[in-house]
């Protein structure tokens, strides 16, 4: 069993020119965890990323990948697959041929049933010998994981897979990931769908200007960051307005939801509060038919600790 974390860094910084896209990054991810890449546009994801495929070296810092120091670039280091800006393919190729390609650039030795199961596993078995430039961006998208596969990593690095997927698309790569992640190893992505992030990481690094403002498990996002709003339906609106109005903690909020459903009551509150709540509102014998947040914590932490950065508060 590895002693070592599968990547680690300390204090990374890079610059390009008088830009600064990473300042003092810290980084752990273990094995076996999906680690989602979290921030605003131009934040310095898609640097961090260059870094661990070792596209790009670090002006300052130390960065480790499977127990190895980074410190050249274009080599990408030993175990570690993946793609930033989009998979890099052939388009007069069809899918099989790229991948066929692939293995004998690369010396790998899967033969043709190795190239037929990593098709099979991104699910584009039907058109494997269609041509790449035909392709639509989530197929694209599904390739290049596929590709990636082909490896065998011990870590993957994907930025933005979710890209154009349809909902049959993203089952089989969340599938993928998902079994990778339980055989071992290990997964980094980027993406700007909340949604993609909250159903496949345990944890997460929110990143804005380059420096990191949160990282660690999403259950913490919730807890430790300002309160949600939440959308509440009961079997009876009115008790449930008089209880939540008494229990200390919760604000109920003006939505225009509310306004056009009577029925649906918006509240502010944190984690405790919110626990609180429904205690009482069971206690009084009021059936709880929903109880959501208005935006994924995910999504209100994001806006929330990026905005802060941003204007320096």
């Amino acid at each position: 069993m590895d002693t070592f974390p599968a990547i680690r860094a300390r204090g990374i910084t890079k610059c390009f020119g008088d830009v600064v896209a990473l300042d003092g990054i810290d980084l752990d991810v273990a094995h076996g965890q999906i680690h989602g890449l979290v921030g605003p546009n131009g934040a310095g994801k898609t640097t961090l990323l260059g870094l661990l495929l070792g596209l790009a070296v670090a002006d300052s810092g130390r960065l480790e990948v499977l127990g190895t120091p980074v410190e050249r670039a274009l080599t990408t280091p030993d175990g570690v697959a993946g793609f930033v800006d989009g998979p890099g393919l052939y388009p007069s190729l069809t899918a099989r041929q790229n991948l066929t390609a692939l293995t004998a650039l690369r010396g790998l030795d899967t033969g043709l049933s190795g190239v037929d199961d990593v098709l099979d596993q991104v699910g584009l078995t039907e058109v494997a010998d269609d041509r790449a430039r035909g392709f639509s961006l989530g197929m694209r998208q599904r390739l290049g994981l596929a590709a990636a596969l082909l490896t065998r990593p011990r870590l993957l690095v994907l930025d933005e897979p979710s890209n154009g997927l349809d909902p049959a698309g993203k089952k089989h790569v969340h599938g993928v990931l998902t079994r990778l992640a339980a055989e071992g190893t290990s997964v980094v992505l980027s993406s700007h769908r909340m949604d993609d992030l909250e159903a496949l990481c345990s944890e997460v690094t929110i990143i804005a200007t380059g420096r990191v403002v949160f990282s660690g498990p999403l259950g913490k996002l919730a807890t430790d960051h300002r309160e949600l709003d939440y959308r509440l339906l009961t079997s009876d609106p009115q008790a449930a307005r008089r209880v939540a109005a008494e229990t200390a903690g919760v604000r109920i909020v003006d939505d225009a939801a509310v306004r056009q459903d009577s029925d649906l009551l918006v509240i502010r509150a944190l984690v405790p509060a919110l626990d609180e709540l429904v205690v009482r509102l069971v206690g009084a014998g009021i059936a709880l038919r929903e109880l959501a947040p208005v935006v994924s914590p995910l999504e209100a932490a994001f806006l929330a600790l990026t905005e802060q950065k941003e204007t320096g508060s």
